[in-house]
């Protein structure tokens, strides 16, 4: 599944709490979860600041904030959970019906979001933020796969296997010969395994599916 890590522009859209950590801008920002609904959003805010008490007294007084309570404070941190119904930051997330991975970064006015979606659903989260007006840049983008279902047992076997015995070390330190004995299998039968996994693995790399 592809992975992306994406720098946006808060400010860009008049996100309050993109401002406000302007207000901050030598500290981090945590966003640990965050619950969209109909009407808003539910956000527990891990924020790393000396200047705990200043921040707490500014949400506050923001217009923006329905509710906010501070669950702990002290000389670096402050952790506190808050209502809004003001989302112009998290509506292409909600458009797009993509989940970010937590914690979300914020410093400066700038988000760093990552997702892991399709390559389908990530194109519609970009889409949102050019029709949002949300400046953004791409950090990163992968793709990761999942060896169960890449693979089958016996393919991801013989391939631990001859990874492990050194059979893709330069030079070899095992043959097909030797892995096939080591399986107790037949050395034609190792060799169509082999064959098999490295293709779905070549063709999976380049691809970005498993077939």
């Amino acid at each position: 599944m592809p992975h992306i890590q994406i720098q946006l522009d808060g400010t860009a859209v008049d996100g309050w709490l993109a401002t406000i950590s302007t207000d901050f801008p030598d500290a981090e920002f945590r966003l640990l979860a965050t619950q969209l609904r109909d009407d808003g959003a539910f956000v527990i805010l891990e924020v790393v600041t000396p200047k705990g008490d200043a921040l707490a007294h500014r949400f506050e007084n923001t217009p923006e904030v329905d509710s906010v309570e501070v669950h702990y404070t002290d000389e670096q941190l402050v952790l506190l959970q808050f209502r809004t119904s003001a989302t112009k930051s998290y509506d292409p997330l909600r458009e797009s019906n993509n989940v970010s991975l937590y914690p979300t970064i914020l410093r400066d006015g700038w988000f760093s979001v990552e997702l892991a979606a399709s390559h389908e659903r990530l194109s519609e989260y970009t889409d949102e933020l050019v029709a949002a007006d949300i400046p953004y840049q791409v950090l990163s983008l992968t793709q990761a796969y999942d060896s169960s279902e890449l693979l089958t047992n016996r393919q991801w076997h013989i391939i631990t296997e001859a990874v492990e015995r050194g059979y893709y070390d330069t030079p070899r330190d095992c043959t097909v010969t030797e892995l096939a004995e080591s399986l107790d299998i037949h050395k034609s039968a190792a060799s169509r395994l082999l064959h098999r996994a490295e293709s779905r693995i070549v063709t999976g790399f380049v691809t970005g599916t498993a077939r």
